[in-house]
């Protein structure tokens, strides 16, 4: 392909060179004989022979007498000057992911880069019939040779889309393939970690200012969890706050996925909206930390924003998406729609109970790849008696069963990083939470930050200590925990850990009518 693109711009070099005469015209001095500018934009270097050239032709001029004139005007060749259907046959050579950033180049570039017959070429390429025993099934033959026939008929750049909606499907049956295996104790894919890998994926935040403006921002650090994936953006050039208006979370991953090939980080890539957050939200009632530096804010689901206390702008953002349909969340929505979860279909099940009991919950509270909790906790039941305000009530640690409480281990903190300074900040942390119904399915799951804050001292005859409570609330339920700080070991002990599931979740996932 390489050969062909050189003999072409060769023949077509040698057609602009043939009727110019050098620089300055055939009489014109030698003057400076370092570099003189070619015809494309480019400079050559003259050697020797260039400068005897020169001077043999000056003689032959003085020596008949003549007075060579210099050309009235210089028109540099460009690729914008070349006639489209030259262009067309440049173009016919590239690949399809070449083909993709040509057509970004201008408005005349991405008009020829639809070209239906180009596309078509590479269409049939990638996705022309296998053969098997040398023999081709001569009704796939057929609808390629109709295909052909009727590039004319389509509007330009159909092949393109066809070409990419295909090119995407069978990214998607690549992936949903890697996900398939389950892990029976988490209930969450085995190998999205792998699935990360092989598809190149990444996430970018996209800030809107009011008058339209994006700033689109790749992330510049990344750590993965046992059950999800902390994000981080940071740097020296925040747009100002007061000019933003929302902030988009998007998966961005390339738009053709070779599992032979390290993904590579230039070329065309998808984005997938993952949320959308208003950062006219960054209020006291959304703030749930803060240092000598800065201050953190929460918005949902599962975003972080630092401010600088002096500044007011923004230090860093921080996103914790879980794993549960993250891969799916992150390629397969577009640049304004997210992805929409596949409608859940309720198993029959004649318990009366049924949707109250066979809970398995996992929670980690973690930050900066130090755990202080890591639990998981089976057969969790509740009854129709503790239903009440469209919640039903699922303890998981009792305050009244000292057996059940539990150790955070280390000192509790969120740490923050920029490329600066970095920190961190008491009290807070990152908490995942994977509830799994009676059948090892995901029910109810989600990462976010969450702080502990103050409730006084403990009333409680067993304990001596100061009391803390971290609450997260979000459409599907609520988590409310108790901690209490034992000065002499200098640890907190969890004492009560309650889920609040919404019974319209519970209807919806089991078919019931409470």
């Amino acid at each position: 392909m390489a050969t062909g693109r050189g003999r072409l711009l060769q023949q077509l070099w040698f057609g602009f060179q043939a009727p110019r005469l050098p620089p300055g015209g055939a009489g014109a001095a030698p003057g400076t004989d370092r570099e003189a500018a070619g015809p494309a934009g480019f400079s050559f270097r003259k050697g020797p022979s260039a400068r005897c050239a020169g001077r043999t032709t000056l003689k032959q001029c003085a020596g008949r007498g003549r007075r060579c004139e210099q050309p009235s005007t210089v028109h540099p060749v460009s690729l914008e000057r070349m006639p489209s259907e030259i262009l067309l046959k440049i173009f016919s050579y590239l690949d399809a992911v070449t083909l993709l950033c040509a057509g970004c180049v201008n408005r005349r570039f991405y008009h020829l880069a639809n070209d239906n017959f180009i596309w078509i070429r590479i269409y049939s390429t990638a996705f022309s019939p296998k053969r098997s025993n040398w023999k081709v099934n001569s009704a796939e033959t057929t609808a390629v040779s109709m295909n052909l026939l009727s590039v004319e008929d389509k509007e330009a750049g159909y092949w393109k889309k066809e070409y990419i909606t295909k090119q995407r499907a069978s990214v998607k049956a690549a992936l949903a393939q890697v996900l398939q295996p389950v892990n029976t104790y988490t209930g969450l894919p085995v190998k999205t970690k792998e699935a990360l890998r092989i598809s190149g994926l990444g996430w970018v935040i996209i800030l809107k200012e009011k008058n339209g403006k994006e700033y689109i921002m790749e992330h510049v650090d990344l750590s993965i969890n046992d059950s999800s994936v902390t994000i981080m953006w940071y740097g020296k050039n925040w747009p100002q706050l007061a000019t933003l208006s929302t902030l988009d979370l998007c998966g961005m991953m390339p738009v053709f996925m070779d599992r032979s090939k390290t993904p590579s980080k230039n070329g065309p890539r998808w984005h997938s909206l993952i949320a959308k957050y208003n950062l006219s939200n960054l209020t006291e009632s959304t703030m749930i930390g803060w240092d000598r530096l800065i201050r953190i804010f929460c918005l949902h689901p599962g975003l972080l924003v630092g401010l600088w206390k002096r500044e007011e702008e923004l230090a860093f953002v921080m996103a914790n998406l879980h794993f549960h349909h993250l891969v799916e969340k992150s390629t397969l929505g577009s640049a304004t729609v997210p992805y929409e979860l596949p409608p859940h279909t309720p198993l029959l099940d004649d318990n009366p109970e049924c949707g109250l009991h066979g809970y398995q919950l996992h929670v980690d509270m973690h930050s900066a790849g130090i755990f202080y909790m890591c639990g998981t906790f089976r057969s969790l039941f509740t009854k129709k008696g503790s239903i009440e305000n469209g919640y039903v009530k699922l303890v998981v640690i009792s305050f009244k069963n000292n057996t059940e409480h539990l150790p955070l281990i280390g000192k509790v903190g969120l740490s923050w990083r920029t490329d600066v300074f970095n920190g961190c900040i008491k009290s807070c942390s990152i908490m995942d939470v994977t509830l799994l119904d009676e059948y090892g399915k995901p029910f109810w799951c989600f990462s976010s930050p969450v702080c502990m804050r103050s409730s006084g001292p403990s009333d409680g005859p067993n304990f001596l200590g100061h009391t803390y409570y971290v609450d997260y609330v979000d459409s599907e339920g609520k988590v409310h925990m108790e901690l209490v700080w034992i000065r002499e070991t200098e640890e907190y002990f969890i004492v009560s850990l309650v889920l609040y599931l919404r019974i319209a979740k519970i209807n919806h996932w089991f078919g019931t009518t409470y």
